[in-house]
């Protein structure tokens, strides 16, 4: 396998030119691609070490090298997985803030319910109108307001208050958990700690070290126009993005039911 990485390694460092990462083109260049000691500067690692990898010798990589190195040489998704696997690791699952075409064009064809895409710690990457009719217009928010996690423990606190509300939080802070990429992601840690020391509530939930991917739980809620809802949140995992898709509905005839059908009359109004 050390023969496969290194020749690996030497390819995709021949397709990645300077301006591809942020690096000025100094001096002639005799091959393509970056240099060595450009890659291992990116990667964060010494020349030697790098070096030793493209030549087949060294020691094993860890998940860490791996991780730098599929981020150094632009991987793709699928590259990065390959990387993985011939130095005999799991395949990194690597969280996307891209949204695939196909899931928006679903995401549309749910005209009828509030439906949202989150990556694995809640931030909203993509919605549609309903949803911007039940919990408003996302887009006029800054990237950080648009967390759900952030929205109830910090701008919106008193949805803690009732019981259902505080379930609903829960199972969210448990799905984060479950994602399995703390402490090692960056920006779980960031989200982790300013929640913990804004809202002590936060804090106490995730010292319990609840478990839980959240695929279904009851939501309630209430709407400035259509009064209290009680909704069913509903959540379909894209495993390979580590996105997710959470909709909410309500049994046809409840009075959540007419309100959502009540909703999405007037948001095309509007």
């Amino acid at each position: 396998m050390r023969a496969e990485l290194a020749e690996f390694l030497r390819d995709r460092r021949s397709r990645v030119g300077p301006a591809d990462v942020g690096l000025e083109a100094r001096g002639g260049r005799r091959t393509p691609g970056l240099r060595r000691e450009e890659v291992a500067r990116l990667a964060g690692i010494s020349v030697d070490y790098y070096i030793r990898m493209e030549q087949g010798r060294g020691p094993r990589p860890s998940r860490q090298v791996l991780n730098a190195l599929a981020a150094a040489l632009r991987l793709s998704d699928d590259e990065r997985n390959y990387l993985f696997r011939l130095v005999g690791e799991a395949p990194s699952v690597v969280s996307s803030r891209e949204v695939p075409a196909s899931v928006l064009r679903l995401l549309e064809r749910f005209d009828d319910v509030p439906a949202l895409v989150l990556d694995v710690k809640y931030d909203i990457l993509a919605w549609n109108r309903m949803a911007v009719g039940l919990m408003g217009d996302f887009g006029s928010r800054s990237e950080k307001e648009r967390n759900m996690l952030w929205w109830m423990f910090c701008h919106r606190p008193s949805v803690l208050e009732t019981e259902h509300g505080r379930r609903f939080a829960k199972s969210c802070v448990a799905s984060v958990r479950a994602a399995g990429r703390y402490p090692g992601d960056p920006g779980v840690r960031a989200l982790v700690d300013e929640l913990g020391e804004r809202n002590p509530a936060f804090a106490e939930m995730w010292a319990a070290h609840e478990v839980q991917v959240q695929r279904s739980t009851p939501k309630r809620g209430v709407h400035p126009v259509f009064g209290e809802l009680e909704l069913d949140c509903e959540v379909l995992l894209i495993p390979e993005l580590d996105q997710r898709l959470m909709f909410f509905t309500a049994p046809e005839g409840s009075p959540t039911g007419k309100a959502l059908q009540e909703l999405r009359n007037w948001d095309r109004q509007t």
